[in-house]
């Protein structure tokens, strides 16, 4: 099961640590979702998520402040005794030491930040959902051309990494190459990713590892990138038919989401990058409403009919 250690997300967050004394290190977060426990501020623990991150904010805040002494202790004492990774203040609120001392005893980390509740919920959130979303990794390489996340794929050696090499001096940028980690972050995304240990690196037979980075400065890499168009490499077959008109799209499956593929033949003195760049630009053109095969067969269709008619009024 994926999982995310609460360190880290002190780390990403820059949240401020208001029990050092507890062991957090092997302490992770396993689901993206997170709980506001005002019901169970309010004494109703029925169907409490107590294995989330637990949020409080402005309005949480003021009602614990808010309880007599007794009610405080009975409260506490109720609310901590669950299994919480981690409860987070908003917007720089501390809880009273009854309250803190209470989670040093049940060993519940207490945690601060500066944002407001429903801004730091949103981020977190999100963030969550990118780092605890399934995973795979597939053989290939992902380069942001013009926006648009193109994955290559093909067989190890048809020219996959020099392709990208040539997308990236023409101003695009790389994402990851030879190993692609693809997160599924909801039914309609996929975002790709790099390994850490491999990341902004280039395998260039014959040449050996470059560092994208360093030779091409910043700009030419991306961390990460929705993955919007599959490029399929294949070597040419004299044999095989290939979709010369694009009017029906093919997919291919990357856990449950179907994502645009394009086999493309590769032989001596075709240029891979503007290949690359045109698919992309043409796919972006078709999400915006505009298909020019469907234009071209509507044109054809137009000057068939046009000249069944004319024929008619001759006879």
């Amino acid at each position: 099961m994926a999982n995310v250690k609460l360190s880290e997300i002190i780390e990403h967050e820059k949240l401020e640590n208001l029990t050092p004394e507890i062991d957090i290190k092997n302490i992770k977060i396993t689901q993206p979702d997170i709980n506001r426990p005002a019901l169970q501020m309010a004494g109703y623990f029925e169907h409490y998520e107590a294995t989330r991150l637990q949020i409080i904010g402005f309005v949480e805040y003021t009602y614990m402040e808010s309880l007599p002494q007794e009610r405080q202790v009975e409260i506490y004492n109720e609310l901590l005794s669950y299994p919480i990774p981690g409860i987070i203040f908003c917007r720089e609120l501390h809880p009273n030491e009854l309250f803190r001392k209470t989670a040093v005893e049940k060993g519940v980390p207490l945690l601060m930040t500066k944002k407001a509740t429903s801004a730091f919920t949103a981020e977190i959130i999100r963030w969550l959902n990118v780092k605890l979303a399934p995973m795979i990794s597939v053989h290939g390489v992902l380069v942001d051309v013009y926006g648009e996340g193109v994955l290559i794929t093909g067989e190890s050696g048809i020219g996959k990494s020099e392709a990208a090499l040539e997308l990236i001096k023409r101003g695009h940028r790389l994402v990851t190459d030879d190993v692609v980690e693809i997160r599924k972050v909801s039914d309609e995304t996929l975002i790709g990713t790099a390994p850490d240990i491999t990341k902004h690196f280039i395998e260039l037979r014959g040449i050996g590892i470059i560092d994208v980075k360093t030779l091409f400065g910043v700009s030419s890499v991306k961390d990460s990138q929705s993955i919007d168009l599959v490029i399929r490499l294949e070597d040419w077959n004299k044999d095989k038919e290939y979709d010369r008109l694009g009017l029906e799209e093919e997919y291919i499956d990357y856990l449950g989401n179907k994502v645009v593929c394009h086999n493309i033949p590769i032989r001596p003195g075709r240029n891979l990058a503007i290949i690359c760049e045109s698919a992309a630009v043409n796919h972006r053109q078709k999400k915006m409403g505009y298909n020019a095969a469907q234009a071209l067969y509507e044109r054809v269709q137009n000057s068939l009919a046009k000249r069944r008619e004319e024929e008619e009024e001759d006879m």
